[in-house]
């Protein structure tokens, strides 16, 4: 059976996971608190990326 970890806590996934879109990739997630701070980091990188440009 395949072991599968949180993208943001590195805990493991139980049978209820969350799904984020974060630049194209589909992410897994534990829970809404992991999935809002991922939502929030992608957002400050792509604002970060776009003012460089």
């Amino acid at each position: 059976m395949k072991r599968t970890t949180c993208a943001a806590c590195d805990c493991e996934l139980g049978a209820e996971t969350i799904t984020v879109n974060l630049g194209g990739k589909s992410v897994e997630v534990c829970c809404e608190e992991c999935a809002t701070a991922l939502r929030e980091a992608d957002q400050s990188t792509s604002s970060a990326s776009s003012s460089k440009e």
